[in-house]
């Protein structure tokens, strides 16, 4: 276990105003103020894949952070006002980018095409989080492909969508004022994301935070916690507090505050069922299935949207899960399909949903021209999955 010892100084410069606060306030002149700090780390090639220095401002957190991982640390991004956000990530292919905008909680593709000035200060600082974990992506593992698809439909669908190739051990990452600019709620769904973005492997790095903030760290779920203000290193893994959404059957209204957020059209079916999800009385994910055509008793997933404020926490698509359940209960078969990577990964990996169709140029467009408002996925890569069994509710 390194010890760090940092003796942190600068020059005080005598003026007549220098002189009449040391004379108000008896404060000691010297010819430097200086402060020390000893506190202990674990080292890099511990397992562990998340930590956290946090203490009150002026505690000597970023002085430490900066001692300790001076070359890990992450800068201020530089974003053009000319160019959309997914544009800013170099030669990363577009599917690394993607899966970094999910792992942090930026889940809205129509915010990807903004550029960064026009963004909420949530979205910027997700996008200020993405750019960071981007350096985890080591230049050996940006030409790699998987293997080619058989058979078996979850191989086609990772083939089409691009599951990302092993790589060697993980970067790491040091990000100072941890969601020091974005409200509480962001702060914990960000937090969350990138926890288990990391964990499950979907971001190559290890991650510190360095905040003032010690509400994050049981959402991080971090496996060491530094606290600056006692100097105290904790070696545990943290665990996230439990989230307990309420789903209530709804009309058509609702939809207005979510219907932004959709990649498609914003439009919905006035015989969509619809339903809303909300957490400690507050409005999270809205979700709208309609019947199959052609296809009796069989219902299909028309609009899963969950807010920017609390996408990454896993809460939609527990959601969309007990929604599924609660139609299976009435002997209705249902099925979501999506171009989404982080949907896709999520139902492959599940033992809820069972891929049914895999489509690498989307449903034909024939016979849907006569429906009013009705987006087809025509040029669109999507995979197709079917709830077959009840959810199990516990943690997300």
């Amino acid at each position: 276990m390194p010890s760090v010892d940092v003796v942190a100084s600068c020059p005080v410069h005598d003026s007549f105003r220098v002189q009449q606060v040391a004379g108000m306030f008896d404060v000691p002149l010297a010819a430097k103020a200086t402060e020390e700090f000893s506190v202990e780390l674990p080292e890099l090639d511990e397992p562990w894949q998340v930590g956290l220095i946090v203490g009150p401002s002026g505690s000597g957190k970023s002085t430490v952070a900066r001692h300790a991982y001076a070359a890990e640390l992450f800068t201020e991004a530089n974003w053009p006002d000319d160019k959309a956000v997914v544009d800013c990530f170099g030669e990363l292919p577009v599917r690394n980018v993607v899966e970094l905008f999910t792992a942090v909680g930026f889940s809205s593709p129509p915010s990807w095409v903004k550029p960064y000035s026009v963004l909420s200060g949530g979205e910027r600082f997700r996008c200020d989080l993405a750019r960071a974990l981007a350096l985890g992506y080591q230049p050996s593992a940006l030409g790699c492909q998987p293997d080619s698809p058989g058979v078996d439909l979850l191989r086609e669908s990772t083939a089409i969508l691009g599951e990302n190739c092993p790589r060697s051990r993980p970067s790491l990452v040091v990000f100072d004022e941890f969601t020091s600019v974005v409200d509480r709620n962001v702060a914990r769904a960000c937090s969350a994301a990138i926890g288990k973005g990391i964990r499950r492997g979907n971001i190559p790095v290890r991650f510190v935070a360095v905040t003032c903030h010690y509400d994050v760290a049981e959402w991080l779920e971090a496996d060491w916690v530094l606290d600056m203000a006692t100097g105290r290193l904790e070696r545990r893994r943290l665990r996230r507090p439990r989230i307990e959404v309420e789903i209530h059957r709804c009309g058509l209204a609702p939809w207005k505050v979510f219907a932004r957020h959709h990649y498609l059209s914003g439009t919905l079916a006035a015989g969509a069922r619809c339903y809303l999800a909300t957490w400690n009385g507050e409005p999270v994910t809205f979700a709208a299935t309609l019947p199959v055509i052609t296809k009796k008793n069989h219902r299909r997933f028309t609009r899963i949207v969950t807010l920017p404020d609390y996408q990454g926490m896993g809460i939609g698509m527990r959601v969309v899960a007990a929604i599924a359940s609660l139609h299976r209960a009435e002997g209705l078969r249902i099925n979501v399909t999506s171009s989404h990577p982080a949907l896709i990964r999520h139902c492959r990996n599940s033992p809820l949903w069972k891929a049914v169709n895999v489509k690498k140029t989307g449903s034909s467009v024939k016979g849907t021209s006569r429906l009013a408002n009705y987006r087809s996925s025509a040029g669109r890569a999507v995979v197709s999955f079917e709830y077959v069994e009840k959810e199990v509710i516990g943690d997300s």
